[in-house]
């Protein structure tokens, strides 16, 4: 919009500002009717749908979107670009041997998972290397050079990351960061898996709804999150578990580090007397695939596949938790 003197431009609308009466912009809404957007269709749901693994198949060097913004409409109205959610965008990062991949973002925090391969990232400050099973984040959505550890003569896999942005929040928003929240930090393969060792060999393991670690950063001591709003977990999924179903007002971007086939998740609006999600969908389980879960519903996990299986989700719960919005509920509780 731009103000002329006491005119200003709305649209094909021109105002005139001297007599206070500006309202071509001024819409009104009877409340009850208004007042959950989205059960009246205005806003439309976050859909849950699953994206192919990325270990599978050619793939060429460079990001490749999980884009559901078509999907979501109006829930993202007059914002254009790629978005897996109204605040985040997930996508797979693909560096074949010899190449580099550069990658910028207005995003306050990009999170990373490496799947395959080993290599390095450089940033403004630095060089940062990575190998299989690493986590990242990075802030302010600097620019980043990453290249593969691997030559291209020995028949080398491209290097594949998963990434997670809140892009689609901030151009919601209108905004790009003015500051670094938090500094680049990297949670090293070993020390996951020495973490979620513990943590699975507790003797009150199997009575958790859950059995994870939870991945953090030291700026955020208050949300106990990976970034100010990246929100993300490794968690483990022991033979013949069934991980009682749970929900949360955060959208889920749940990676499948690896499985067998057996391993779902079920989910659904609401759950029954006995704690069982009513009329679920069932999604399967694919290494190297992820899958969406909306905003609060309840969904399940299973695994009935003989071998452990790994799941990866990251959530926009750091903002939520903020916010005291994240209201996250288990059966039975």
């Amino acid at each position: 919009m731009t103000i002329t003197g006491p005119e200003l431009a709305v649209g094909a609308v021109s105002e005139h500002w001297a007599d206070g009466q500006r309202s071509g912009d001024a819409r009104y809404f009877e409340y009850t009717a208004a007042a959950d957007p989205i059960r009246s269709g205005h806003t439309p749901k976050v859909p849950i749908l699953s994206f192919p693994s990325a270990l599978v198949g050619e793939h060429p060097s460079g990001l490749e979107h999980f884009d559901l913004s078509a999907q979501m409409g109006d829930a993202i109205v007059g914002v254009s670009g790629p978005a897996t959610s109204p605040a985040l965008l997930a996508s797979f990062l693909h560096i074949a041997p010899g190449d580099e991949v550069h990658t910028s973002a207005v995003a306050t925090s990009e999170l990373h998972i490496v799947l395959r391969g080993s290599g390095r990232t450089e940033l403004a400050d630095g060089t940062v290397s990575w190998a299989a099973g690493d986590v990242l984040v990075f802030p302010s959505g600097a620019p980043a050079v990453h290249t593969s550890d691997g030559i291209g003569t020995g028949g080398e896999q491209s290097a594949v990351i998963y990434r997670v942005t809140d892009e689609p929040l901030l151009r919601y928003l209108g905004v790009a960061p003015a500051e670094q929240r938090f500094d680049p930090t990297r949670w090293p393969a070993a020390d996951i898996s020495r973490e979620l060792d513990a943590v699975a060999a507790d003797p009150n393991a199997a009575n958790r709804n859950r059995v994870s670690i939870l991945i953090a950063g030291a700026r955020h001591p208050q949300t106990l999150t990976a970034t100010h709003v990246l929100w993300a977990m490794f968690g483990l999924l022991p033979v013949g578990a069934v991980q009682r179903p749970h929900r949360h007002q955060s959208v889920a971007l749940d990676l499948i580090v690896d499985c067998q086939p057996g391993c779902y998740t079920l989910v659904g609006e609401r759950v029954d007397e006995r704690g069982d999600i009513v009329d679920p969908l069932r999604v399967d389980w694919v290494s190297g695939a992820a899958f969406v879960t909306p905003p609060g519903m309840w969904h399940a996990h299973f695994n009935e596949s003989g071998v452990v299986a790994h799941l990866f989700p990251v959530q926009d719960a750091g903002l939520h938790t903020y916010l005291r919005s994240l209201d996250i509920r288990f059966v039975g509780s």
